[in-house]
């Protein structure tokens, strides 16, 4: 079930996100989903083994009122279920649907995906795009009833702080069920530091709780971000220390220009190699520190603008 409140005017500042940013971060998901609509014979399943056009009009009176209709399962692959009736065909992917389990791979999610073949699901239209012939639909959301989601577009704001559950990881992000609607925390909002693959923090199936940065429901999206329900560190770094200071540090990557190492407060900065001096001039970094280490180092300069932190090896403990 949703919650939410909000945060009080002032204390956060929540950007305004445009379509372009959306554009471009979900890029590769649309791609996707375009490519699992397509038969082996080249065609969109919204016509493929249909004797009667899909009703364009029809499909998008479902997607507008928020309708949940009923669908049959007529084929599957590895990305989803394929459904059709009266008028309509589309793709269900398998983040929206409600019995697969939560990272099944392989022989299990092809065993899971087969047996919904023949079945009658009851679902939503969340995609309805007609120059595209891409109709997507969601078993999850229609869990929430009729009307779900319009309701929560007309009351959600940005500020306010929601919980929900994680649906679906991907590169660029994290997909949250709302309890009728998903949110996107985009992998730049995951975490004040860096975040190689949001594998690292959160999972399919984990309770979440975020803040809502954008809402638009012109386009379905609502946008999400996790870290700026934490103080921001750079912010904090600033106010703690000053060049020239030394701190302890954990070594989190090695990379051939250097090492990256972590602050207590979370933030990682750059261990320049032209501050390691190696035993030898044979020794290898990465011989010499290793992702998990506790080091000294000395902070050399921090820029809170450019969220750059440079320090110096003292000490490999």
């Amino acid at each position: 079930m949703l919650t939410k409140r909000s945060v009080a005017a002032g204390q956060m500042d929540v950007p305004e996100l445009d379509e372009g940013w959306w554009a471009s971060i979900l890029a590769d998901e649309d791609a996707c989903a375009a490519n699992m609509l397509k038969n082996a014979q080249g065609k969109t399943t919204a016509n493929a083994g249909s004797s009667s056009p899909v009703d364009w009009e029809r499909v998008k009176t479902y997607y507008e009122n928020d309708e949940v209709i009923k669908l049959e399962v007529y084929g599957f692959n590895r990305g989803g279920v394929l459904v059709r009736g009266e008028f309509i065909q589309g793709f269900v992917p398998v983040s929206h649907l409600v019995e697969l389990p939560c990272g099944a791979e392989g022989d299990q999610r092809k065993r899971v995906l087969n047996n919904y073949v023949g079945k009658t699901l009851h679902l939503k239209v969340i995609e309805c795009e007609a120059d595209q012939e891409r109709i997507v639909l969601s078993e999850r959301a229609a869990l929430a009833g009729d009307g779900r989601r319009r309701q929560l577009f007309s009351t959600l704001r940005p500020g306010e702080i929601v919980n929900g559950t994680v649906t679906n990881v991907t590169e660029f992000g994290v997909f949250v069920d709302l309890g009728g609607l998903e949110g996107l925390i985009h992998v730049s909002e995951l975490s004040w530091g860096r975040v190689q693959h949001p594998a690292e923090i959160l999972k399919i199936g984990d309770p979440v709780r975020a803040l809502v940065l954008n809402v638009s429901e012109e386009n379905g999206r609502v946008a999400l971000s996790l870290k700026r329900l934490c103080p921001n560190p750079w912010e904090v770094l600033a106010q703690t220390y000053q060049a020239g200071d030394i701190v302890e540090a954990n070594v989190t990557a090695i990379r051939r220009f250097g090492a990256f190492a972590r602050l207590k407060e979370g933030v990682e900065g750059l261990i320049h190699i032209s501050t390691i001096h190696l035993p030898d001039s044979t020794a290898d970094l990465e011989g010499f520190l290793t992702p998990g280490m506790l080091v000294q180092v000395k902070i050399l300069h921090i820029d809170t603008e450019r969220r750059r932190l440079g320090l110096g090896l003292v000490s490999a403990e």
